[in-house]
């Protein structure tokens, strides 16, 4: 399968800004342009709609979307509109949530099985988008009776892909059951090999042939002319990052948990400036792709694709999200569409990105 690259945008801007950054990844060749869905955040769904009529190829949805905060009937009507709106461009990456939302949302996920939940709800989800009715539906955690949707997708089968984190499950149940794979913040060799051989192993034993899945990396990436400054407002982003990320994965990046304890300690008590201090370069390194177009591509050849990814997906930082989350004004680092343009025109020729 030839090497895909998509972008994640934050939408944290005016959103015309967003408009016009999502037309330029139309016109530059970018795959898709994704989303996350998060209440931080402007409405996803509500951009993608605008933008449909506005772009022509690429593809877009949320990566992620939510089956704890949303319901899984009411992805479906919304995914099937937007399919509609962009004549069958629409993405979907569903997990079960941001648990650092989550928590804000006073939602309890520990303990309620979390990836079953997802797994049920893409059942429902499969139905509803095949058939647009769920007639009767008694599960663990949804039960439907006599529920209709008008929202039909143009896709059939419309593709579901999973977004995974920490593992092995996610990724075993990815390979099996799902169209594709999207992993977040991964950047270590040791990483993907461990993710690449849970999905592998999920394909195998459901007869799949994991080649044929969409695998994608999905990585904080800031790429700059000036090596410098893009590995500095890594620095900064990646202590936002760290968080959210499960033991499992912070340890398969050669990073001993119990020493990130400060910064997340700094976080808990909601000293940012605290935490972004305690964020070291060499932490930025191992857990971002950052620097010259040269250096990013570099690394994602030496790291990523030769365990079997497929799908880049860069979401990408600028000095605007930088000032959004610290208040901190950086230079040197293109804004998020002089990023664009510098990765089509310098990372795709050095990956064989073909647009």
């Amino acid at each position: 399968m030839a090497l895909k690259f998509s972008y994640v945008h934050l939408p944290q801007y005016p959103l015309d800004y967003s408009l016009e950054t999502i037309q330029l990844a139309d016109r530059l060749g970018y795959w898709a342009f994704y989303c996350v869905d998060e209440t931080w955040h402007k409405d996803a769904w509500l951009l993608f709609a605008a933008a449909a009529d506005k772009t022509s190829n690429i593809r877009m949805g949320p990566n992620v979307t939510h089956v704890i905060l949303r319901d899984p009937a009411l992805i479906v009507q919304a995914l099937g509109t937007l399919d509609e709106l962009t004549n069958g461009r629409t993405e979907c990456v569903l997990s079960f949530g941001n648990l650092s939302l989550l928590e804000q949302h006073h939602t309890e996920w520990k303990g309620k099985r979390p990836l079953s939940r997802v797994k049920e709800a893409t059942q429902v989800m499969r139905t509803m988008l095949k058939t647009g009715t769920i007639e009767e539906f008694d599960g663990e955690f949804f039960k439907y009776s006599g529920l209709s949707t008008a929202a039909r997708p143009v896709q059939d089968p419309f593709p579901i892909k999973l977004g995974a984190m920490g593992g092995p499950r996610s990724f075993e149940l990815a390979g099996a059951e799902f169209d594709g794979m999207h992993h977040a913040i991964g950047y270590s060799r040791e990483n993907y090999e461990y993710v690449m051989e849970h999905t592998k192993k999920g394909a195998e034993k459901a007869g799949r042939n994991w080649e044929e899945l969409d695998l994608g990396a999905w990585v904080a990436w800031i790429t700059s002319k000036d090596s410098a400054a893009a590995k500095e407002v890594a620095r900064i982003i990646v202590a936002f990052y760290i968080p959210s990320m499960p033991q499992s994965l912070v340890e398969r990046h050669g990073i001993e948990y119990e020493s990130l304890q400060p910064l997340l300690d700094a976080f808990g008590r909601g000293d940012v400036a605290g935490a972004v201090e305690l964020c070291t370069p060499e932490l930025a390194e191992k857990l971002s792709i950052a620097g010259t177009p040269e250096e990013c591509a570099e690394k994602v050849q030496r790291d990523i694709l030769p365990t079997g990814i497929n799908h880049i997906i860069a979401c990408i930082t600028d000095p605007h999200l930088v000032k959004v989350f610290t208040g901190q004004d950086v230079g040197g680092v293109p804004d998020a569409k002089g990023q664009l343009q510098l990765i089509h025109d310098e990372v795709f020729p050095l990956l064989g990105v073909a647009v």
